[in-house]
Parts: structure tokens; C-alpha cells; sequence
């Protein structure tokens, strides 16, 4: 158990630094947010606190309801939800959703996005798979986000689903997340950013029905930003970069799926090598094996740099949130890997305060109370606690998209291990026998059935052939 201790700058240090007028244009720079003044915050943890918060405010709709969230499980809460937004688009209030085609996949049935178009809610799904742009399928909307008539927004790493809510008859504990309620003119760009997706999806908005910043009133003294991510901007990854350059006291961080690139690994070594109290949080145990191997391979380099890790004990930690210095934090839907920074649609606050900061500081030292520090026992094992009771079974629930992330990034750390740029341990034996496991089976099938083998190269070979091609005479034509 670790106790509550205070919090002080080291002597000397000026926390004005962080907030200087180069950081802050290097933010604008890099998000594309600029910060907005007179907006009241308020923390929400867990679906304890988010859920009622949530369907207070639908319940108070009068003119209309944005609804985005990657998941929306066709279960006991899912339909909760679906009888909440049905109820108030047929009292005429114009209610909208977006889900993601990827997160629905395995967890979500058709019947149930038919209900709710039956109910009269406007429902639309993100980057259905297609035959023109097969590739296109890596490219996920992941935000977690719901406006209510323009005047409250809620943006969080919770979707909707009986895993946040947990089952106290079975002993069954909830997921750990993390969102915010935002009122003040940064929910005009919680609305653009809903309706920027939207014409992804098909027709545009009407701008006139969207509430714009000057046409809200203040309703606090916090200044934050709303980071709208799209695919290829890596808006959080740069401005994290950013923070881990200018932080001077303290970097604390949670998130679900973490697998950091060399480069980011960098920033988190190179701050804690300068003093800096670098701390991440991370699940013990996770609905992706391939995610917790290689979120586990990154541990060492980062230990011996003096970054303190530490393990979620519950059934899964799925906040993706973090605080600098108790001056700048960020909470919202951006996992620290290569699908969420570079390949979604994610949005994230970026809050600017210090009240706001101690709140997030306070949060992160009461889930260190239900958590493992994992620490070297030696040059060459990272001693790690396991638990058969806290292992979550394996689900549907954007799996895929996970599994993805995972691939990807096992890649940068398998490579680092072969070349020898990092020590092999656990976690990083077990990816490379997996790895290695595959590559050996697919040698024996393509000696045993050659031409058999063959066929699935040939017809990934073609699928992406024959869009590629497609496409290429579709732009000449239009120039």
C-alpha cells in the first residue's frame, strides 16, 4: 500500500516554464487546438461516475444528442443507452451516433443499430471494410465523446459495456477508466470534432446547428484544450514529446495498450535521466495477450533509466491518462502505441491548471494503492507478478484492432532484441517463440504443399492489386 505524500517542487524549479508563450505556441502548433479560457472541468472516474453523468445529460436534451464511441456492447448497458437516446428522439430531439465498424465487430449485433434506427436515432458507422481500399481497415475511430445541445460534452477512454460496470454478485470488478465533463466554449470543439466525423461518414452537418465558441458562456476559470487526432497526425505523440522535454518535476502516466516507439521510449528515459519523477501505469492483465507481452518487453530500458512502472492489480486498467507537473494534464481516448497516435480518430483534453492538475496527481496515487511496482532484480529479469484470479479472458471487443497494435509494434521491439540493442528476457523470449513458431510453421506448410501455400500470398497479393489499380485510373480520369 503506498500512502498519499505531498507534493512540492524541487528548489529552484520555475513550473512557469511548462506554460511559457514557446510551449504554448509549440502546442498549437502540433494539435491544431488553441486554448480556450472559461471552461468548467470536472474529473469523472470510473463508470460509477461517468455512466449517471452520462445519462443525466441525455435526459436533459432539448434540441440534440452526439453520440461517438468506438464500442457500444449490445448488452445490459447497451441497451440502457439505446432505450435513453430512443426515449428522447421520440420527444423530437435530433440524436446522433457513430460507431466504429472495427469495435463492433464480434460485440455488437445488426439488430441492435436497427432498433435504434427504428427508434428514429441517425446512425452511422466509421470505415466499413471495402474492396476499394482494403488497407484502409487499419484506420479506426476510437473517440469516446457525447455533446448535448451544445452546451455539455464528455470526453473519455470509457465506451459503453458491462466490462466498465463490472458484476458485484460475481465478484466481477469493473474496468478502471478515466473521462471529463466539460461546460464553457470548449464544447463547441467537442461538437466540430463530432461533426468532422460525421462528414466522414456521409453528409455534412448543418454549421448553423453547431454551437460556436463565442456563443457559449464562460462557466469556469480552467483553460484546456480539445486535441482532435485524425489518422497520420499523431497530435498526442508530438505534444507528449513535448511535455517529457519541458517537464521538471514529474511525468505520471496511465494507459491500456502501451507500446511505445524507440523514440518516445527515448523521451521517458532521457526525462527520468534528468531527475525527473517518470511513472507509468499499465495493466497487469489485458483482453490482448500479444498487448501485455510487448507492452512488457518495453519495461527494461525503461526501468534501468530510472522510470518507475507499475501494474495495474484489477481486471483491467483502460484509462489513458496523464499529468505534468501538476500543471498540464491530458485525459481521453489515445493509447500509447502506433494505431492510436498514427492510424485513428481519437480525441483527448489537454487541461492547463493546476487545481485540475492536483486532482489528476491525487487520482494517480490512489490507484497506486491497488497496484505492483515492478522492479530489476538483476541486469537481466524484471521481477513481474502474475495472477491466474486477475487474467481477463480473451473477447471480441476490438480485438482486432488491438491485435494490430500489437503486431506492429512487437516488431520494434523483437528487432530491438535480434540486433542485440536490448537484453532478452521474459517477455521478450516469449514474443520471439511465438514468432518464431509461426515463421517455422508457414517454412513446413510451404514445403509439404507448395502450391497450396501458395494461395493465400497470391490472393493478398490481389486484393491489394486490383483496388490499387482501380483507384490509379479513377484519379487519372478525374484529372
Amino acid at each position: 500500500m503506498r500512502t498519499k505524500t505531498a507534493i512540492r517542487p524541487r528548489s529552484g524549479t520555475d513550473l512557469s516554464l511548462i506554460a511559457s508563450d514557446v510551449v504554448d505556441e509549440s502546442f498549437e502548433r502540433v494539435t491544431g487546438a488553441p486554448l480556450l479560457k472559461g471552461n468548467g472541468v470536472r474529473l469523472l472516474i470510473d463508470a460509477a461516475e461517468n455512466y449517471p453523468a452520462w445519462l443525466e445529460a441525455i435526459e436533459s436534451a432539448r434540441d440534440r444528442i452526439f453520440f461517438e464511441s468506438y464500442i457500444i456492447h449490445n448488452d445490459d448497458q447497451g441497451e440502457l443507452f439505446a432505450d435513453a437516446l430512443i426515449k428522447k428522439a421520440a420527444e423530437g430531439v435530433d440524436v446522433k451516433v457513430i460507431y466504429d465498424w472495427m469495435g463492433a465487430f464480434g460485440t455488437t449485433s445488426i439488430w441492435f443499430w436497427r432498433r435504434l434506427r427504428k427508434g428514429g436515432v441517425d446512425v452511422r458507422c466509421y470505415n466499413p471494410p471495402s474492396l476499394l481500399d482494403p488497407i484502409g481497415v487499419f484506420s479506426r475511430d476510437h473517440r469516446k465523446c457525447i455533446v448535448v445541445d451544445g452546451r455539455v460534452a464528455y470526453v473519455s477512454g470509457l465506451c459503453v459495456g458491462r466490462d466498465w460496470v463490472g458484476d458485484e454478485g460475481k465478484g466481477i470488478q469493473p474496468w478502471r477508466d478515466t473521462g471529463v465533463e466539460l461546460r464553457g466554449p470548449a464544447v463547441a470543439d467537442v461538437e466540430a470534432a463530432f461533426a468532422n466525423v460525421w462528414a466522414v461518414t456521409g453528409g455534412k452537418l448543418d454549421p448553423s446547428r453547431l454551437a460556436q465558441r463565442g456563443q457559449i458562456a464562460e462557466a469556469g476559470a480552467t483553460s484546456l484544450r480539445v486535441v482532435q487526432s485524425v489518422p497520420s497526425a499523431a497530435h498526442i505523440y508530438r505534444s507528449d514529446q513535448i511535455l517529457a522535454a519541458v517537464a521538471r518535476e514529474r511525468m505520471w502516466m496511465s494507459d491500456a495498450y502501451f507500446v511505445g516507439v524507440p523514440s518516445f521510449l527515448q523521451s521517458l528515459k532521457d526525462a527520468a535521466t534528468d531527475g525527473v519523477d517518470v511513472r507509468i501505469l499499465l495493466p497487469q492483465t489485458s483482453d490482448i495477450g500479444v498487448i501485455r507481452d510487448t507492452t512488457r518487453s518495453t519495461y527494461r530500458p525503461l526501468l534501468e533509466a530510472g522510470v518507475r512502472v507499475f501494474e495495474w492489480n484489477g481486471p483491467m486498467l483502460h484509462a489513458k491518462t496523464a499529468v505534468f507537473d501538476g500543471k498540464i494534464s491530458r485525459v481521453g481516448s489515445t493509447n500509447l502505441n502506433i494505431a492510436s497516435w498514427f492510424g485513428n480518430y481519437e480525441l483527448d483534453v489537454l487541461v492547463e491548471d493546476e487545481d485540475f492538475g492536483e486532482q489528476m496527481e491525487q487520482m494517480y496515487l490512489k490507484d497506486l494503492e491497488n497496484a505492483t511496482e515492478i522492479v530489476l532484480e538483476d541486469t537481466q529479469r524484471v521481477r513481474l507478478k502474475k495472477t491466474k484470479k486477475n487474467r481477463s479472458r480473451r473477447r471480441g471487443s476490438g480485438s482486432v484492432h488491438k491485435a494490430t497494435a500489437g503486431a506492429i509494434n512487437a516488431a520494434t521491439s523483437i528487432g530491438a532484441a535480434i540486433t542485440k540493442k536490448s537484453n532478452l528476457g521474459p517477455a521478450e523470449a516469449r514474443l520471439l517463440f511465438m514468432v518464431g513458431g509461426v515463421l517455422l510453421a508457414l517454412a513446413l506448410l510451404l514445403i509439404k504443399f507448395p502450391r497450396g501455400a501458395s494461395i493465400p500470398f497470391v490472393v493478398l497479393l490481389l486484393v491489394l492489386a486490383v483496388p490499387t489499380l482501380i483507384k490509379a485510373l479513377q484519379n487519372y480520369h478525374n484529372h
